[in-house]
Parts: structure tokens; sequence; C-alpha cells
């Protein structure tokens, strides 16, 4: 057999090199997220950021954001998919009232795979259950916003029936000023002399 079928075979189905059986999938829970997850999160939502929008984020804040959304629970919610006890992935869901429907889009935001298991499924995976939830709810539909040249996480949405809504997003953020607030600042020095 050539090699390179061989290599392209057990790349394709994770084949251990010794005897040419492929793998047994990993085994994903996904689940909700509690209070014990708040540092994966932060840490992920950290990564995420600088990858697809090159922005650090203050890790102070991102924690107490995380912890704080967690606790609230009917604003948003955590769900995570776990390889082996290990969190692989996340994302959070939170709510918007459509009049025009009369009734709840769920919006997916934070969305995260580790990098040492993207293309596995994970996210398809966190998406079809958060897919049957917002069903079971009566939602009117599932919505996300997506940076506007990260094109392989536009196709990966594609490929799960996702389309284009037709809207640009526009904001005015006050997060700076009032990330200002929240730090302590220096106290003026005071010439005695």
């Amino acid at each position: 057999m050539d090699r390179r079928k061989v290599s392209a075979f057990c790349d394709l189905f994770r084949c251990k090199a010794s005897g040419y059986l492929p793998a047994m999938p990993d085994t994903i829970v996904i689940r909700p997220a509690t209070t014990n997850d708040a540092a994966v999160i932060a840490e992920f939502n950290a990564a995420m950021a600088l990858e697809t929008e090159h922005k650090r984020l203050d890790p102070a804040i991102l924690r107490a954001g995380v912890e704080r959304a967690i606790a609230l629970g009917d604003a948003a919610r955590y769900f995570l998919a776990d390889i082996d006890a290990r969190v692989v992935g996340q994302l959070m869901i939170t709510f918007e009232w459509s009049d025009w429907r009369n009734g709840m889009f769920w919006w997916i935001q934070s969305v995260y795979v580790h990098p040492e298991f993207r293309s596995r499924g994970i996210f398809k995976q966190l998406y079809r259950h958060v897919e049957s939830l917002a069903k079971e709810a009566d939602a009117c539909g599932i919505r996300l916003y997506v940076e506007r040249q990260n094109s392989a996480a536009q196709e990966v949405y594609k490929r799960l029936g996702m389309g284009d809504a037709g809207y640009a997003v526009f904001e005015m953020d006050w997060s700076k000023e009032k990330a200002e607030y929240r730090s302590p600042k220096p106290e003026p020095m005071i010439n005695h002399e």
C-alpha cells in the first residue's frame, strides 16, 4: 500500500501507526457550566479575543464577568464540551426578545474550541445541544455574530444550516470608560515643601 495513502488514512481516522486500526472517537460530554468552571471559561474567552479580534482583555474584569454570567443564569448560560473530564470547548447563550416574532432568539457568543481539539466536531455538538434546547424552549431562532474576516467560522456556521441575516452590528461601548473607574487611580503627589 502507498505510504501516503496509509498516512492520509491514519490522519483521517486518527489511526494508531501500528495496525492501521481506527482509534475510538473521543466521547464528548456537553454540560452546563458551574462556578467551578469560571477560570477555564475566562481563559478561553481571553484566548478567543486575542485570536479572533487581536484584543487583550483585562483578566480581572473578564473573570468577574464570567462569574456574574454564571450566577445570573437567566441573562446568560455557558455550555461546555468535555473530553475525559477536560474542558475543550465552550459557548455562551444570551437571549433577545423579538416582538416581530413574539419569541426569544438565542444568541451564541463566546465560542471557543481549544486548538488541540479543533476539527473534531466539538462546536457542532455544542451547537446541536443548544439548538435542541432552544427548540424545546420554543425559541424563534438562533443567532450569532462573527468577525467579517473569519471565513473559516462562517463556513462552519453555514454547514450547520445558518445563513447571513443581512445585518451589520453597530455598538457604543462604554466598557473602556467603566474600566477606568474600576481600576484604582494613583493618588496625586502633594508637595509639602
